[in-house]
Protein backbone atom coordinates (compact mmCIF):
# COMPACT_ATOMS: atom_id res chain seq x y z
CA UNK A 1 0.00 0.00 0.00
CA UNK A 2 1.18 2.92 -0.90
CA UNK A 3 1.91 6.20 1.82
CA UNK A 4 -1.00 7.91 1.84
CA UNK A 5 1.19 11.10 2.47
CA UNK A 6 3.68 10.57 -1.06
CA UNK A 7 3.57 13.13 -3.81
CA UNK A 8 2.35 10.28 -5.93
CA UNK A 9 -0.37 9.75 -4.90
CA UNK A 10 -2.27 11.87 -6.92
CA UNK A 11 -2.78 11.16 -11.03
CA UNK A 12 -3.29 14.70 -11.44
CA UNK A 13 -2.35 18.28 -10.70
CA UNK A 14 -5.83 19.60 -9.81
CA UNK A 15 -6.71 15.90 -7.87
CA UNK A 16 -6.86 17.60 -4.29
CA UNK A 17 -9.05 20.74 -5.34
CA UNK A 18 -11.00 17.78 -7.38
CA UNK A 19 -11.34 16.30 -4.84
CA UNK A 20 -12.41 18.50 -2.57
CA UNK A 21 -15.16 19.74 -4.85
CA UNK A 22 -16.66 16.45 -4.61
CA UNK A 23 -16.63 16.89 -1.13
CA UNK A 24 -18.80 19.63 -1.27
CA UNK A 25 -21.09 18.40 -3.45
CA UNK A 26 -21.85 15.23 -0.97
CA UNK A 27 -21.69 17.74 2.35
CA UNK A 28 -24.61 19.84 0.18
CA UNK A 29 -26.65 16.82 0.17
CA UNK A 30 -26.24 15.98 3.47
CA UNK A 31 -26.90 19.52 4.30
CA UNK A 32 -30.07 19.65 2.34
CA UNK A 33 -31.55 16.44 3.63
CA UNK A 34 -30.52 17.42 7.27
CA UNK A 35 -32.29 20.94 7.45
CA UNK A 36 -35.37 19.28 5.25
CA UNK A 37 -36.20 17.18 8.31
CA UNK A 38 -35.93 20.68 10.85
CA UNK A 39 -38.43 22.37 8.45
CA UNK A 40 -41.60 20.47 7.64
CA UNK A 41 -43.52 22.10 10.64
CA UNK A 42 -43.19 25.43 9.25
CA UNK A 43 -43.94 24.28 6.22
CA UNK A 44 -47.16 22.59 7.48
CA UNK A 45 -48.68 25.78 9.59
CA UNK A 46 -47.44 28.13 6.53
CA UNK A 47 -49.33 26.38 3.72
CA UNK A 48 -51.53 24.20 5.13
CA UNK A 49 -50.45 20.40 4.84
CA UNK A 50 -51.59 17.47 6.20
CA UNK A 51 -48.21 14.93 6.95
CA UNK A 52 -49.66 12.59 4.40
CA UNK A 53 -48.62 15.42 2.07
CA UNK A 54 -45.40 16.38 3.86
CA UNK A 55 -44.69 12.71 3.43
CA UNK A 56 -45.26 13.49 -0.68
CA UNK A 57 -43.14 16.11 -0.96
CA UNK A 58 -39.91 14.61 1.18
CA UNK A 59 -40.54 11.00 -0.58
CA UNK A 60 -39.94 13.23 -4.31
CA UNK A 61 -37.51 11.58 -6.14
CA UNK A 62 -35.60 10.02 -3.80
CA UNK A 63 -36.69 6.34 -4.60
CA UNK A 64 -35.09 7.44 -8.41
CA UNK A 65 -31.84 8.19 -6.52
CA UNK A 66 -30.78 4.65 -7.00
CA UNK A 67 -31.86 4.67 -10.40
CA UNK A 68 -30.23 8.23 -11.33
CA UNK A 69 -27.15 7.04 -10.17
CA UNK A 70 -26.95 4.17 -12.50
CA UNK A 71 -27.81 6.12 -16.11
CA UNK A 72 -25.48 8.55 -14.69
CA UNK A 73 -22.58 5.87 -14.51
CA UNK A 74 -23.06 4.58 -18.22
CA UNK A 75 -22.85 8.12 -19.32
CA UNK A 76 -19.89 9.31 -17.48
CA UNK A 77 -17.19 8.41 -19.38
CA UNK A 78 -18.79 8.87 -22.93
CA UNK A 79 -19.82 12.70 -22.16
CA UNK A 80 -17.12 13.56 -19.39
CA UNK A 81 -17.64 14.05 -16.11
CA UNK A 82 -17.23 17.58 -16.12
CA UNK A 83 -20.45 17.90 -18.02
CA UNK A 84 -22.11 15.77 -15.91
CA UNK A 85 -20.77 17.98 -12.63
CA UNK A 86 -22.18 21.18 -14.73
CA UNK A 87 -25.73 19.29 -15.12
CA UNK A 88 -25.35 18.27 -11.22
CA UNK A 89 -24.91 21.88 -10.79
CA UNK A 90 -27.62 23.44 -12.78
CA UNK A 91 -30.23 20.85 -11.71
CA UNK A 92 -29.19 21.98 -7.79
CA UNK A 93 -29.27 25.63 -8.41
CA UNK A 94 -32.72 24.90 -10.54
CA UNK A 95 -34.21 23.05 -7.08
CA UNK A 96 -32.80 25.66 -4.66
CA UNK A 97 -35.29 28.48 -6.86
CA UNK A 98 -38.24 26.08 -7.24
CA UNK A 99 -38.02 25.71 -3.73
CA UNK A 100 -37.87 29.11 -2.27
CA UNK A 101 -40.27 30.01 -5.18
CA UNK A 102 -43.23 28.42 -2.75
CA UNK A 103 -43.77 31.19 -0.73
CA UNK A 104 -44.95 33.34 -3.63
CA UNK A 105 -46.42 30.49 -5.13
CA UNK A 106 -48.77 30.09 -2.34
CA UNK A 107 -49.60 33.97 -2.71
CA UNK A 108 -50.51 33.50 -6.13
CA UNK A 109 -52.27 29.63 -6.49
CA UNK A 110 -52.46 28.70 -3.36
CA UNK A 111 -52.03 24.85 -1.46
CA UNK A 112 -51.87 23.18 -4.66
CA UNK A 113 -49.38 25.26 -6.09
CA UNK A 114 -46.85 25.82 -2.77
CA UNK A 115 -47.15 21.78 -3.11
CA UNK A 116 -45.61 21.54 -6.66
CA UNK A 117 -42.77 23.81 -5.88
CA UNK A 118 -41.86 21.81 -3.03
CA UNK A 119 -42.36 18.96 -4.48
CA UNK A 120 -40.20 18.82 -7.65
CA UNK A 121 -37.75 21.12 -5.91
CA UNK A 122 -37.14 18.51 -3.54
CA UNK A 123 -37.13 16.18 -6.70
CA UNK A 124 -34.90 17.72 -8.56
CA UNK A 125 -32.38 17.97 -5.36
CA UNK A 126 -32.23 14.38 -4.82
CA UNK A 127 -31.49 14.12 -8.90
CA UNK A 128 -28.52 16.75 -8.37
CA UNK A 129 -27.03 14.51 -5.52
CA UNK A 130 -27.46 11.49 -7.79
CA UNK A 131 -25.81 12.95 -10.66
CA UNK A 132 -23.11 14.30 -8.44
CA UNK A 133 -22.66 10.86 -6.88
CA UNK A 134 -22.54 9.07 -9.57
CA UNK A 135 -19.42 11.38 -11.08
CA UNK A 136 -17.57 12.16 -8.14
CA UNK A 137 -16.55 7.92 -6.69
CA UNK A 138 -14.90 7.33 -9.85
CA UNK A 139 -13.18 10.78 -10.39
CA UNK A 140 -11.68 10.37 -6.95
CA UNK A 141 -10.68 6.58 -7.61
CA UNK A 142 -9.23 7.91 -10.94
CA UNK A 143 -7.42 10.70 -9.26
CA UNK A 144 -5.74 8.63 -6.56
CA UNK A 145 -5.22 4.91 -7.56
CA UNK A 146 -2.88 3.85 -5.30
CA UNK A 147 -5.01 5.68 -2.22
CA UNK A 148 -8.86 4.60 -3.28
CA UNK A 149 -9.72 3.62 0.27
CA UNK A 150 -8.60 7.00 1.93
CA UNK A 151 -9.46 9.11 -0.25
CA UNK A 152 -13.13 7.83 -1.15
CA UNK A 153 -13.47 7.66 2.95
CA UNK A 154 -12.77 11.46 2.66
CA UNK A 155 -14.83 11.97 0.38
CA UNK A 156 -17.29 10.61 2.12
CA UNK A 157 -17.13 11.92 5.07
CA UNK A 158 -19.00 15.02 3.45
CA UNK A 159 -22.16 13.30 4.09
CA UNK A 160 -21.96 13.09 7.79
CA UNK A 161 -20.07 16.35 7.41
CA UNK A 162 -23.29 18.05 5.88
CA UNK A 163 -25.61 16.29 8.38
CA UNK A 164 -23.73 18.13 11.31
CA UNK A 165 -24.00 21.70 9.60
CA UNK A 166 -28.04 20.70 8.69
CA UNK A 167 -28.36 18.91 12.64
CA UNK A 168 -26.97 22.35 14.31
CA UNK A 169 -28.80 24.43 11.93
CA UNK A 170 -32.27 22.74 13.13
CA UNK A 171 -31.00 22.73 16.44
CA UNK A 172 -30.42 25.96 16.90
CA UNK A 173 -32.95 27.72 14.40
CA UNK A 174 -35.83 25.63 15.62
CA UNK A 175 -35.77 25.72 19.08
CA UNK A 176 -38.61 24.32 21.65
CA UNK A 177 -40.95 26.79 22.27
CA UNK A 178 -39.55 29.81 20.56
CA UNK A 179 -40.62 31.09 17.52
CA UNK A 180 -37.70 29.27 14.21
CA UNK A 181 -35.76 31.37 11.98
CA UNK A 182 -37.58 31.75 9.12
CA UNK A 183 -37.24 28.51 6.39
CA UNK A 184 -36.42 29.72 3.49
CA UNK A 185 -33.00 31.10 5.53
CA UNK A 186 -32.45 27.68 6.67
CA UNK A 187 -32.88 25.68 3.58
CA UNK A 188 -30.67 28.24 1.38
CA UNK A 189 -27.74 27.22 3.45
CA UNK A 190 -27.15 23.71 1.35
CA UNK A 191 -26.71 25.92 -1.35
CA UNK A 192 -23.30 27.30 -0.12
CA UNK A 193 -21.84 24.13 -0.25
CA UNK A 194 -23.08 23.91 -4.25
CA UNK A 195 -21.77 27.50 -5.24
CA UNK A 196 -18.67 26.39 -3.75
CA UNK A 197 -18.31 22.96 -5.67
CA UNK A 198 -19.45 24.73 -8.55
CA UNK A 199 -16.77 27.49 -8.06
CA UNK A 200 -14.00 24.87 -7.65
CA UNK A 201 -14.56 22.80 -10.85
CA UNK A 202 -15.15 25.85 -12.65
CA UNK A 203 -12.51 25.77 -15.93
CA UNK A 204 -11.02 22.50 -14.38
CA UNK A 205 -10.12 19.72 -16.81
CA UNK A 206 -11.14 16.31 -15.70
CA UNK A 207 -9.82 12.93 -15.96
CA UNK A 208 -11.17 10.18 -17.64
CA UNK A 209 -11.44 7.58 -16.18
CA UNK A 210 -8.59 4.60 -15.78
CA UNK A 211 -10.71 2.25 -18.19
CA UNK A 212 -11.70 5.01 -20.79
CA UNK A 213 -7.80 5.90 -20.63
CA UNK A 214 -6.98 2.34 -21.36
CA UNK A 215 -9.70 2.31 -24.35
CA UNK A 216 -11.63 -0.53 -22.71
CA UNK A 217 -14.92 -0.36 -24.99
CA UNK A 218 -18.51 0.08 -23.39
CA UNK A 219 -19.38 -3.53 -23.64
CA UNK A 220 -16.08 -4.60 -22.02
CA UNK A 221 -16.81 -2.03 -18.93
CA UNK A 222 -20.52 -3.47 -18.79
CA UNK A 223 -19.21 -7.03 -18.65
CA UNK A 224 -17.52 -6.32 -15.74
CA UNK A 225 -21.20 -6.31 -14.07
CA UNK A 226 -21.41 -10.07 -14.35
CA UNK A 227 -17.99 -11.16 -12.88
CA UNK A 228 -18.85 -13.87 -9.96
CA UNK A 229 -17.39 -11.88 -7.71
CA UNK A 230 -18.75 -8.82 -8.84
CA UNK A 231 -22.39 -9.75 -8.64
CA UNK A 232 -21.08 -11.03 -5.06
CA UNK A 233 -20.13 -7.25 -4.03
CA UNK A 234 -23.13 -6.03 -5.55
CA UNK A 235 -25.12 -8.10 -2.99
CA UNK A 236 -23.10 -7.34 0.11
CA UNK A 237 -23.22 -3.70 -0.84
CA UNK A 238 -27.30 -4.31 -1.12
CA UNK A 239 -27.01 -4.99 2.74
CA UNK A 240 -24.82 -2.25 3.54
CA UNK A 241 -27.88 -0.01 1.94
CA UNK A 242 -30.27 -1.66 3.60
CA UNK A 243 -28.50 -1.64 7.11
CA UNK A 244 -26.92 1.71 6.73
CA UNK A 245 -29.76 3.69 5.30
CA UNK A 246 -32.42 1.89 6.23
CA UNK A 247 -31.91 2.02 9.93
CA UNK A 248 -30.86 5.65 10.43
CA UNK A 249 -34.43 7.04 10.96
CA UNK A 250 -35.45 4.43 13.29
CA UNK A 251 -32.43 4.87 15.54
CA UNK A 252 -33.31 8.76 15.85
CA UNK A 253 -36.80 7.81 16.71
CA UNK A 254 -36.04 5.48 18.89
CA UNK A 255 -33.22 7.21 20.82
CA UNK A 256 -34.91 10.33 21.00
CA UNK A 257 -37.92 8.29 22.68
CA UNK A 258 -35.81 6.58 25.40
CA UNK A 259 -34.03 10.38 25.59
CA UNK A 260 -37.79 11.82 26.27
CA UNK A 261 -36.60 14.17 24.40
CA UNK A 262 -36.38 14.53 20.18
CA UNK A 263 -34.07 17.79 20.91
CA UNK A 264 -31.66 15.16 22.69
CA UNK A 265 -31.78 13.16 19.72
CA UNK A 266 -31.32 15.44 17.21
CA UNK A 267 -28.01 15.80 19.48
CA UNK A 268 -26.82 12.28 19.42
CA UNK A 269 -27.79 12.19 16.11
CA UNK A 270 -24.72 15.45 15.43
CA UNK A 271 -22.62 13.42 17.79
CA UNK A 272 -22.97 10.11 15.59
CA UNK A 273 -22.34 12.07 12.61
CA UNK A 274 -19.15 13.63 13.79
CA UNK A 275 -17.98 10.97 14.64
CA UNK A 276 -18.04 9.18 11.59
CA UNK A 277 -16.67 12.58 9.64
CA UNK A 278 -13.67 12.33 11.66
CA UNK A 279 -13.09 8.25 11.11
CA UNK A 280 -13.36 8.70 7.65
CA UNK A 281 -9.98 10.80 7.58
CA UNK A 282 -8.23 7.73 9.17
CA UNK A 283 -9.43 4.50 6.44
CA UNK A 284 -5.97 5.33 5.05
CA UNK A 285 -3.01 4.19 8.10
CA UNK A 286 -6.10 1.09 9.31
CA UNK A 287 -6.41 -0.49 5.99
CA UNK A 288 -2.23 0.36 5.55
CA UNK A 289 -2.21 -2.06 8.68
CA UNK A 290 -4.92 -4.20 7.07
CA UNK A 291 -6.70 -4.52 4.01
CA UNK A 292 -10.20 -2.79 2.92
CA UNK A 293 -11.71 -6.26 3.54
CA UNK A 294 -10.31 -6.78 6.87
CA UNK A 295 -11.85 -3.26 7.67
CA UNK A 296 -14.75 -4.45 6.05
CA UNK A 297 -15.10 -7.05 8.41
CA UNK A 298 -14.62 -5.56 11.26
CA UNK A 299 -17.38 -2.86 10.43
CA UNK A 300 -19.75 -5.69 10.10
CA UNK A 301 -18.73 -7.47 13.61
CA UNK A 302 -19.28 -3.49 15.17
CA UNK A 303 -22.73 -2.98 13.44
CA UNK A 304 -23.79 -6.12 14.47
CA UNK A 305 -22.78 -5.22 18.23
CA UNK A 306 -24.44 -2.06 17.91
CA UNK A 307 -27.64 -2.73 16.44
CA UNK A 308 -28.01 -5.03 19.42
CA UNK A 309 -27.20 -2.14 21.86
CA UNK A 310 -29.13 0.06 20.90
CA UNK A 311 -31.92 -2.16 20.61
CA UNK A 312 -31.48 -2.85 24.64
CA UNK A 313 -30.29 0.32 25.62
CA UNK A 314 -32.53 2.14 28.39
CA UNK A 315 -30.86 5.17 29.32
CA UNK A 316 -29.37 8.17 27.81
CA UNK A 317 -25.80 7.47 28.52
CA UNK A 318 -26.56 3.60 27.26
CA UNK A 319 -27.91 4.97 23.84
CA UNK A 320 -24.69 7.23 23.64
CA UNK A 321 -22.38 4.26 24.07
CA UNK A 322 -24.80 1.89 21.71
CA UNK A 323 -24.33 4.87 19.01
CA UNK A 324 -21.01 5.01 19.33
CA UNK A 325 -20.40 1.43 18.58
CA UNK A 326 -22.85 1.42 15.59
CA UNK A 327 -21.59 4.52 13.92
CA UNK A 328 -17.83 3.03 14.26
CA UNK A 329 -19.12 -0.03 12.98
CA UNK A 330 -21.25 1.51 9.46
CA UNK A 331 -18.48 4.65 8.82
CA UNK A 332 -16.47 2.94 6.24
CA UNK A 333 -18.77 0.39 4.87
CA UNK A 334 -20.25 2.51 2.09
CA UNK A 335 -16.64 4.37 0.57
CA UNK A 336 -14.58 1.00 1.28
CA UNK A 337 -17.19 -0.96 -0.98
CA UNK A 338 -16.39 1.54 -3.61
CA UNK A 339 -13.06 1.37 -3.25
CA UNK A 340 -12.92 -2.48 -2.94
CA UNK A 341 -14.98 -2.39 -6.34
CA UNK A 342 -12.74 0.15 -8.19
CA UNK A 343 -9.45 -1.59 -6.85
CA UNK A 344 -10.71 -5.18 -8.31
CA UNK A 345 -12.52 -3.90 -11.57
CA UNK A 346 -10.95 -0.95 -12.61
CA UNK A 347 -12.20 -1.67 -16.32
CA UNK A 348 -15.51 -1.12 -15.32
CA UNK A 349 -15.04 2.57 -15.34
CA UNK A 350 -17.44 4.61 -13.86
CA UNK A 351 -20.05 1.72 -14.51
CA UNK A 352 -19.03 -0.54 -11.95
CA UNK A 353 -18.89 1.96 -8.74
CA UNK A 354 -22.04 3.03 -10.13
CA UNK A 355 -23.69 -0.09 -9.84
CA UNK A 356 -22.54 -0.59 -6.58
CA UNK A 357 -23.75 3.12 -5.91
CA UNK A 358 -27.18 2.07 -7.03
CA UNK A 359 -27.59 -1.24 -5.64
CA UNK A 360 -27.23 0.49 -1.98
CA UNK A 361 -29.71 3.05 -2.75
CA UNK A 362 -32.30 0.98 -4.29
CA UNK A 363 -32.07 -1.75 -1.14
CA UNK A 364 -32.15 0.93 0.93
CA UNK A 365 -35.22 2.31 -0.55
CA UNK A 366 -37.37 -0.86 -1.17
CA UNK A 367 -36.09 -3.28 0.93
CA UNK A 368 -34.03 -1.58 3.93
CA UNK A 369 -36.96 1.27 5.03
CA UNK A 370 -40.41 -1.25 4.03
CA UNK A 371 -38.63 -4.30 5.67
CA UNK A 372 -37.61 -2.49 9.15
CA UNK A 373 -40.95 -0.84 9.15
CA UNK A 374 -42.63 -4.01 8.77
CA UNK A 375 -40.45 -5.69 11.59
CA UNK A 376 -40.99 -2.68 13.99
CA UNK A 377 -44.95 -3.19 12.53
CA UNK A 378 -45.38 -7.02 13.53
CA UNK A 379 -43.15 -6.55 16.95
CA UNK A 380 -45.01 -3.20 18.21
CA UNK A 381 -48.91 -4.85 17.34
CA UNK A 382 -47.97 -8.63 18.64
CA UNK A 383 -46.52 -6.42 21.80
CA UNK A 384 -49.66 -4.11 22.25
CA UNK A 385 -52.41 -6.85 21.56
CA UNK A 386 -51.08 -9.32 24.46
CA UNK A 387 -51.50 -5.63 26.48
CA UNK A 388 -54.39 -4.85 25.78
CA UNK A 389 -57.20 -6.56 22.76
CA UNK A 390 -59.41 -3.48 23.59
CA UNK A 391 -56.56 -0.88 22.83
CA UNK A 392 -54.95 -2.68 19.48
CA UNK A 393 -58.32 -2.79 18.22
CA UNK A 394 -58.51 0.77 18.27
CA UNK A 395 -55.36 1.85 16.83
CA UNK A 396 -54.89 -1.23 14.31
CA UNK A 397 -54.43 -0.21 10.76
CA UNK A 398 -57.52 -0.81 8.41
CA UNK A 399 -55.24 -3.30 6.05
CA UNK A 400 -52.55 -5.43 6.26
CA UNK A 401 -49.31 -4.75 5.11
CA UNK A 402 -47.11 -7.40 3.43
CA UNK A 403 -43.17 -7.52 3.45
CA UNK A 404 -42.05 -10.01 0.89
CA UNK A 405 -45.01 -12.71 1.33
CA UNK A 406 -45.17 -11.77 5.04
CA UNK A 407 -47.76 -10.38 6.65
CA UNK A 408 -49.32 -8.31 9.60
CA UNK A 409 -52.36 -5.85 11.06
CA UNK A 410 -49.85 -3.12 12.32
CA UNK A 411 -50.73 0.10 13.95
CA UNK A 412 -52.43 3.17 11.90
CA UNK A 413 -49.85 5.77 11.51
CA UNK A 414 -52.52 8.45 11.58
CA UNK A 415 -54.26 7.57 14.92
CA UNK A 416 -50.75 7.31 16.83
CA UNK A 417 -50.31 10.39 15.57
CA UNK A 418 -53.59 11.83 16.80
CA UNK A 419 -52.87 10.35 19.94
CA UNK A 420 -49.39 11.31 19.91
CA UNK A 421 -50.19 15.23 19.81
CA UNK A 422 -53.64 14.73 21.52
CA UNK A 423 -55.33 15.65 18.43
CA UNK A 424 -53.90 19.20 17.30
CA UNK A 425 -52.88 18.14 13.64
CA UNK A 426 -56.42 16.65 13.42
CA UNK A 427 -57.67 19.83 14.53
CA UNK A 428 -55.65 22.29 12.49
CA UNK A 429 -56.11 19.88 8.94
CA UNK A 430 -60.22 20.22 10.28
CA UNK A 431 -59.77 23.79 10.23
CA UNK A 432 -58.06 24.32 6.97
CA UNK A 433 -60.73 22.39 5.32
CA UNK A 434 -63.95 24.70 6.69
CA UNK A 435 -61.62 27.68 6.02
CA UNK A 436 -61.76 26.31 2.24
CA UNK A 437 -65.12 24.80 2.22
CA UNK A 438 -63.77 21.01 1.33
CA UNK A 439 -64.41 18.05 2.81
CA UNK A 440 -62.09 14.90 3.30
CA UNK A 441 -63.86 11.93 4.34
CA UNK A 442 -60.43 10.09 5.38
CA UNK A 443 -60.22 13.50 7.60
CA UNK A 444 -63.79 13.35 8.82
CA UNK A 445 -63.91 9.33 9.77
CA UNK A 446 -60.72 10.23 11.71
CA UNK A 447 -62.31 13.00 13.71
CA UNK A 448 -65.71 10.66 14.50
CA UNK A 449 -62.73 7.99 15.96
CA UNK A 450 -61.11 10.74 17.80
CA UNK A 451 -64.09 11.91 19.63
CA UNK A 452 -64.56 8.13 21.03
CA UNK A 453 -60.79 7.21 20.95
CA UNK A 454 -59.90 10.80 23.31
CA UNK A 455 -61.69 9.47 26.31
CA UNK A 456 -59.49 6.55 26.92
CA UNK A 457 -56.39 8.17 25.86
CA UNK A 458 -54.68 8.41 28.98
CA UNK A 459 -54.18 4.69 29.23
CA UNK A 460 -53.95 4.27 25.53
CA UNK A 461 -50.94 6.51 25.01
CA UNK A 462 -48.45 4.77 27.45
CA UNK A 463 -49.60 1.16 25.70
CA UNK A 464 -48.76 2.12 22.13
CA UNK A 465 -45.64 4.14 23.17
CA UNK A 466 -44.29 1.60 25.24
CA UNK A 467 -45.22 -1.20 22.38
CA UNK A 468 -44.13 1.34 19.69
CA UNK A 469 -40.77 1.57 21.31
CA UNK A 470 -40.54 -2.45 21.74
CA UNK A 471 -41.29 -2.74 18.01
CA UNK A 472 -38.29 -0.39 16.97
CA UNK A 473 -35.86 -1.83 19.09
CA UNK A 474 -37.13 -5.67 17.73
CA UNK A 475 -36.54 -4.31 14.45
CA UNK A 476 -33.03 -3.19 15.43
CA UNK A 477 -32.27 -6.36 16.81
CA UNK A 478 -33.47 -8.27 13.73
CA UNK A 479 -31.48 -5.90 11.77
CA UNK A 480 -28.86 -6.42 12.99
CA UNK A 481 -27.94 -9.77 11.59
CA UNK A 482 -27.70 -7.96 8.32
CA UNK A 483 -24.15 -6.92 9.23
CA UNK A 484 -23.08 -10.03 11.03
CA UNK A 485 -24.09 -12.05 7.67
CA UNK A 486 -21.70 -9.15 6.10
CA UNK A 487 -19.13 -9.74 9.00
CA UNK A 488 -19.10 -13.51 7.45
CA UNK A 489 -19.22 -13.02 3.76
CA UNK A 490 -16.08 -10.43 4.18
CA UNK A 491 -14.27 -12.84 5.78
CA UNK A 492 -14.97 -15.30 3.09
CA UNK A 493 -13.88 -13.27 0.88
CA UNK A 494 -10.62 -12.84 2.82
CA UNK A 495 -10.32 -16.41 2.70
CA UNK A 496 -10.61 -16.69 -0.92
CA UNK A 497 -8.31 -13.82 -1.35
CA UNK A 498 -5.71 -15.31 1.07
CA UNK A 499 -5.92 -18.35 -1.40
CA UNK A 500 -4.64 -16.58 -4.37
CA UNK A 501 -1.56 -14.75 -2.59
CA UNK A 502 -3.74 -12.14 -0.70
CA UNK A 503 -5.76 -9.05 -1.87
CA UNK A 504 -3.99 -7.00 -4.45
CA UNK A 505 -5.42 -4.07 -6.19
CA UNK A 506 -6.19 -4.87 -9.92
CA UNK A 507 -4.98 -2.53 -12.44
CA UNK A 508 -6.34 -2.12 -16.01
CA UNK A 509 -2.95 -2.49 -17.67
CA UNK A 510 -2.18 -6.30 -17.96
CA UNK A 511 -5.48 -7.36 -15.35
CA UNK A 512 -5.50 -11.17 -16.17
CA UNK A 513 -7.86 -13.90 -15.27
CA UNK A 514 -10.56 -13.69 -12.87
CA UNK A 515 -12.79 -11.81 -15.09
CA UNK A 516 -11.69 -8.57 -13.20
Amino acid sequence: MTDTNAPSAAAAPNAQRLLWAGFMAILAAGVGFSIRGGILGQWAEQYGFTMTELGGITGGGLTGFGIIILLSSFLADTIGYGKLMAAAFLTHLVSAILTLAAGAAFASGGKDAAYQCLFWGMFLFAIGNGIAEAVVNPLVATLFPSNKTHYLNILHAGWPGGLIVGGLASYFMNPDGAKPVAWQVQMSLFMVPVVLYGLMVLGQKFPKSEASQAGVSMGAMIAQLFAPLMIVLLAIHAMVGYVELGTDSWIAKITGSIMASPQNGLLLFVYTSALMFALRFFAGPIVHRTSPLGLLCLSGILGFVGLNLLGAATSGILCVVAATVYAAGKTFLWPTMLAVVSEQFPKGGAITIGAIGGAGMLSAGLLGGPGIGFKQDYNASNQLKTASVATYDRYKAGSESTFVGFKVTGLDGAKVGVLGDEGKELARAGDLLKKENKTDKNQEALATWWADASKTAAEDKKLVDEANLHGGRMALKLTSFVPLTMAGLYLLLILFFKSKGGYKAVHVEGSTGGGH
